[in-house]
């Protein structure tokens, strides 16, 4: 696996959190681990954003056509010559 040597500074309170709970020499895989998590919720969470943002402009377009076609169906019932 190809990778990048990055440097990163730790809160003194997590990393003594962090060491009992990995091996030594792991800091790194963990850390991985952990974005490559936080990074999958993300775009997740992203894609449900989108998702409602896709329904809901979906639905005002709906809406719209209906409105229109209500409108449409009144006009002609009423005559009151606005599209002649």
């Amino acid at each position: 696996m190809t990778g990048r040597n990055i440097n990163i500074y730790l809160q003194e309170n997590l990393h003594k959190q962090l060491l009992p709970l990995i091996k030594e020499r792991r800091v790194s895989k963990f850390i991985n681990e952990a974005i490559a998590e936080k990074l999958t919720k993300e775009q997740t969470k992203k894609k449900e954003e989108f998702k409602e943002k896709m329904i809901a402009g979906y639905q005002i377009i709906v809406k719209n056509k209906r409105l229109k076609e209500e409108l449409a169906v009144w006009d002609e019932a009423v005559g009151d010559g606005l599209n002649d």
